[in-house]
Parts: C-alpha cells; sequence; structure tokens
C-alpha cells in the first residue's frame, strides 16, 4: 500500500512539474509574441520602402525587407523565410511600376504561391503616371520603375502608405498621422531643395549621364538631360553599339562629367569614360536601393539629400 502511495506522489509531483514547466513555456511564448502581436505585420518589396514604414509606422509595425541591398529587384527569388512573413502579414507594399516584375513577376508569384489575401497588397505609385524606356536597337519598351528617384514621388508614397496604415489600424490612427506628417515635412523641404539647386544649374550642365536610364522621372521634373549606356536591363548591357552612342551623346552635349550608380558593374562607364576623355565623378550615385544599416546612405532621406549633393557638385552648382 504504502508503495503505492508513493508511486502515486510521485506520479502527482511530476505531473505538477511538467504543469508548471508548460506554463512558463506557455507565459514566455506569450511575452515574446505579446508585442509583436499588437503590431501590423508588414511586409515590404525593398529597402526604400521599407524605410518608409519604420518612419511612418514605428513602434507600431513589424516590417519585413524583401530584397536586401545588392540584390537586383527586378529578378530577385523570394526565400523561405519571405514567403512565411509574407503569409503571415497584415500589409504588404509594393512598388509597381513593374519593379517586381508586374502581374507576373516573382513579387505576385510570391503572393499566390502562399495564398495572401490581394485585398492587403498594395502598390504605393498608383498616383505615378508611367514614364517609358525605349531601346531603339531592339524596338522593346517597357515601363521604368524608378519613380521613387524623384522626391515628389517620395511625396506620394508616404501620404498613400499613411492612409493605408490609417484605414487598417484605426485604433492608432493619430499615432500614423503625426508621424507622417512630419516625415512628409522633412520630404518637402527636400524637394524644395532639388528644386532650389537643380534650376541653378549652369543651363548647359543640366545633362546626367549615368550607366542605366533609371532618373527618367527626376531629370523630367526638373527639365534635365539624360544620357545613358543602357536604357533596358538585358544581357547585352554596356555592348560597343550602346557606348558608341552614348560617347556621340557626350560630344555633342559636351557633358561635363559622368555619373556611376552604386549597384552596377562599372566597367562599361569607365570605358566610356576612357573613350572620350570625360571623367566619373569620384562618388556613386543611388537608383534602386540605399545601403545597410549604418551605411552613408541608409535611409531615403539620406538617399535623397546624397544624390541632390553629389549631382550638384559634379554639375557645377555647389551648395
Amino acid at each position: 500500500m504504502k508503495k503505492i502511495l508513493k508511486i502515486i506522489a510521485l506520479a502527482s509531483l511530476s505531473l505538477g512539474l511538467l504543469t508548471a514547466c508548460k506554463g512558463n513555456d506557455d507565459a514566455l511564448n506569450t511575452n515574446n509574441g505579446s508585442s509583436s502581436e499588437d503590431k501590423l505585420q508588414v511586409v515590404s518589396s525593398f529597402t526604400i520602402i521599407t524605410d518608409m514604414v519604420k518612419e511612418v509606422g514605428g513602434d507600431k509595425v513589424d516590417v519585413h525587407n524583401l530584397v536586401p541591398t545588392g540584390t537586383d529587384p527586378h529578378e530577385f527569388e523570394p526565400l523561405p523565410e519571405d514567403s512565411k512573413k509574407a503569409t503571415d502579414a497584415d500589409i504588404l507594399f509594393y512598388n509597381g511600376l513593374n519593379l517586381e516584375g508586374g502581374d507576373e513577376g516573382w513579387f505576385f508569384k510570391m503572393i499566390d504561391s502562399v495564398g495572401q489575401d490581394k485585398e492587403k497588397v498594395y502598390s504605393l505609385t498608383e498616383r505615378v503616371e508611367p514614364m517609358y524606356l525605349h531601346d531603339e536597337a531592339t524596338r522593346e519598351e517597357e515601363i521604368n520603375p524608378h519613380s521613387f528617384i524623384d522626391p515628389n514621388v517620395g511625396i506620394y508614397m508616404v501620404e498613400d502608405m499613411r492612409d493605408i496604415f490609417m484605414d487598417v489600424d484605426p485604433d492608432n490612427k493619430d499615432y500614423y498621422e503625426e508621424r507622417a506628417n512630419s516625415y512628409l515635412d522633412k520630404l518637402n523641404e527636400i524637394e524644395q531643395e532639388y528644386e532650389d539647386r537643380l534650376g541653378a544649374l549652369p543651363e548647359e550642365n543640366k545633362i546626367l549621364v549615368t550607366s542605366e536610364c533609371a532618373f527618367q522621372y527626376m531629370l523630367d521634373r526638373y527639365d534635365m538631360k539624360e544620357g545613358c549606356i543602357w536604357k533596358l536591363d538585358t544581357e547585352e548591357n554596356g555592348s560597343p553599339e550602346q557606348m558608341t552612342s552614348l560617347i556621340k551623346f557626350i560630344e555633342d552635349n559636351e557633358v561635363p562629367v559622368l555619373f556611376l550608380e552604386s549597384n552596377v558593374d562599372s566597367r562599361p562607364l569607365e570605358t566610356v569614360s576612357q573613350e572620350s576623355g570625360v571623367e566619373i565623378y569620384e562618388k556613386p550615385i543611388y537608383s534602386d536601393e540605399i545601403g545597410k544599416p549604418g551605411d552613408e546612405v541608409d535611409t531615403y532621406i539620406k538617399y535623397l539629400k546624397y544624390n541632390i549633393d553629389i549631382i550638384t557638385d559634379g554639375l557645377g552648382g555647389g551648395d
């Protein structure tokens, strides 16, 4: 009898210990997840939108970035972790204008593969009038996705993001509005700086020459010319025909300096520089992305400020 009672007591003790342990585990999981559960789960297609989400959403959101710095956003292949985040997301932001490959590209293939509700998916360029890139040699045409290089477009994107946050999470409406308005004040100041400084450039120097024709929206806004080696991303980027054409453009327009983007192969533009005798500006210019945390250009605000400094210094506009 004593032996039976001893066994029952030991069993009860073990059950109690297991229950206590499970209780501790549940508390740990709840604590780890409670802050996350209280936040909007946001997925962003690339670094510039991710930075905007952090600025507008603050501590009310968790954001997962898809295309990392240094990766081509046109040809990205999502990882299993990306698909998991997309499955659980409350909001999914993408650029649109074909940056992510359009309706048949990698972004919407991922959305379809995880069965995500497309009502949760938002383009941030709905108010942007698309501009097109034309390749004379192949007669191909595609939408230029790089509208965010123009600070005016950045303002549209942030305004739309603010409104989406306020609609999806009305309990924190005032929070999103306050943060967005503060951010928009900074963007409006930068846009005025672009207008003033680019407008002050010598007329003969209002020409931006880069490897890829990514700056079309910004240059059209501020009445500047554009020259580049290639217009459409293909395997033939930097062909002899493309470089010969650009060299002639440089000579005809007496271009003062060339600009190399931070994320492209430098060799084609270096060849153009050697053949034309026009130097490449000493620091790169940014187009598709911002840098990694801690880099000189690791936010959209810094991206805009950096580019205007590079362009105006290189083209003779000073400060």
